[in-house]
């Protein structure tokens, strides 16, 4: 097995595990919403904090329930996902375009000692 499928299935392994152990440690038991947003929380925490605070501002759009809310965040996590899929795609295409270009072209030591051509003396 090479270096970077190690690498590869070690990162796969911590990916797994950073899903996977939250929910069977039981980490989000004993609350309401256990695995709400970081917003959801710090309103909680702002509101038994300073139960006086009004927020300087209010959101330009309010979804009209969660599941659209949620339906928003996954579509723009997937065209944000896309674009740095693209953006790479792209990066590695110009990256073995360059070296099929390299390839084929002849070395200069090449042309200069290929049959048919006078040797130049100087």
């Amino acid at each position: 097995m090479s270096r970077n499928a190690k690498i590869n299935g070690l990162l796969l392994l911590l990916v797994a595990a950073l899903a996977v152990l939250p929910l069977a440690l039981g980490l989000g038991e004993g609350k309401e919403e256990p695995f709400t947003g970081a917003d959801a929380q710090a309103e909680a925490a702002i509101s038994e904090l300073k139960p006086d605070y009004e927020p300087w501002f209010s959101p330009l759009y309010e979804p009209p329930s969660g599941e659209v809310e949620s339906a928003l965040f996954a579509l723009q996590a997937a065209l944000g996902a896309g674009v740095l899929a693209y953006y790479f795609g792209v990066r590695k295409g110009r990256r073995q375009g360059a070296a099929a270009a390299a390839a084929a072209a002849p070395a200069p030591d090449a042309a200069a000692a290929a049959p048919g051509t006078p040797a130049t003396e100087s």
